[in-house]
């Protein structure tokens, strides 16, 4: 049976109900009507909306842009290292070089031999981002990633946050435009949303001051999408931001698709508490969560996808999050990623083969859809059934279709 009995049959009259405060009642006219909200919008939805109302809305949007199709692909991540010279204070990945001993450093070789590991396997995607250390520079990336692509050229390289490649073209003194045409032409094919944390310099200045500022982190992923390729956009919520301060971020988003039109995916990210320097304040609640999720739905009218990125969120909580605008799990990673592992996620070892991904997204009323990183459907595994003699927990299980 469906998460949440078919929540949009249960609250089906909540949207014709004229009870509602006007300003509600304006704001489910324009998305009915498929006008964009304001800023003021999206602050009444966060301060006042019901949410059942935020649910059907949300789903409204979601359902009229990927119908009832969730997706996922097949991916697995390489962190470099977790030694970093920031000192980001809400962050319980990363050790700082004092520290150092406490982590990781991988060479170019230890890299090399992840992406080896999964030969033969139908992986589509790579994840590469980790800490910023002054080896790991302009040269060291661009070798590893030609290295990746000539040892798997149809390999997706989706590789390294603004905030390492503000580092490390002012560390080589090139800019920005000279940078990432050397990235592109190194065999990187989309770079990841992490690294916007919150815009808003009143919060950025206070959980991440010494790293890239949100013109910076903008104008990469802008300079990215002129040269004709795509990126993913993130939000760490539910720390010391005010709503006013997460529509902020959104907006500066919105503005920049409208121009460029590059991103594809919108990926709230939830702060959790374990082991670093915020670990006194609590963490959001289920019901945070959800608001958020089906405000960004509603809000970012031109991001064609919202991501419930489930190790962070965990895997109830990322099926009932389908029911509030999101469209797209992530992937099955395989276990290979421990940022937010190492900061006490629902998720301490982020594992999940094909067959668990499917049934989920099937347990949860909606669409499986494998995709790539560019959201070209794979395989549509609505009809397809798994019985003992085909299901096996990892990648090498079922083909990948060309």
């Amino acid at each position: 049976m469906p998460l949440l009995s078919n929540i949009e049959n249960e609250y089906a009259g909540l949207i014709k109900d004229d009870s509602l405060s006007p300003g509600l009642i304006a704001i489910r006219d324009k998305v009915m009507q498929e006008q964009r909200i304001s800023d003021e919008d999206a602050l009444l939805l966060f301060e006042s909306a019901p949410l059942s109302f935020l649910s059907v809305l949300a789903d409204t949007v979601r359902t009229r842009l990927n119908g009832n199709k969730t997706f996922f692909n097949r991916n697995f991540h390489i962190e470099p290292t977790n030694v970093c010279i920031y000192d980001c204070k809400f962050c319980s990945y990363s050790r700082l070089i004092k520290h150092r001993g406490e982590g990781w450093e991988y060479t170019m070789e230890d890299m090399l031999n992840i992406v080896k590991s999964y030969d033969g396997k139908p992986v589509t995607e790579v994840h590469i981002v980790g800490g910023v250390m002054p080896q790991y520079d302009l040269d060291f990336y661009c070798t590893l990633f030609r290295k990746i692509k000539e040892h798997r050229p149809d390999l997706h390289v989706k590789a390294l946050t603004p905030v390492e490649y503000h580092y490390i073209f002012k560390k080589a003194k090139v800019t920005y435009e000279e940078g990432m045409k050397r990235i592109l032409e190194s065999g990187v094919d989309s770079i990841p949303g992490g690294g916007a944390e919150i815009f808003h310099p009143e919060i950025r200045e206070q959980i991440a001051a010494d790293k890239c500022n949100a013109d910076q982190w903008l104008r990469i992923h802008e300079i990215w999408h002129e040269l004709g390729k795509k990126s993913n956009a993130t939000i760490l919520y539910g720390h010391i931001e005010k709503y006013t301060h997460r529509v902020d971020h959104m907006r500066r988003l919105r503005e920049l698709q409208d121009r460029t039109g590059g991103f594809q995916t919108f990926i709230p990210l939830k702060f959790r508490n374990k082991d670093n320097q915020m670990s006194h304040l609590e963490e959001s609640t289920v019901i945070e969560d959800l608001k958020n999720y089906a405000v960004s739905r509603i809000y970012l009218d031109n991001f064609p996808h919202v991501k419930a990125y489930w190790p962070m969120l965990g895997r109830s909580m990322a099926q009932v999050a389908m029911s509030f605008g999101v469209d797209d799990l992530d992937g099955t990673i395989d276990d290979t990623t421990k940022i937010y592992s190492m900061a006490g996620a629902e998720e301490q070892k982020p594992a999940m083969s094909t067959y668990d991904l499917v049934t989920l997204i099937k347990n949860a009323g909606r669409t499986p859809i494998e995709r790539d990183t560019l959201y070209h459907e794979l395989k549509d595994w609505s009809d397809h059934s798994f019985d003992e003699d085909t299901v096996y927990r990892g990648y090498v299980e079922l083909p990948i279709l060309n």
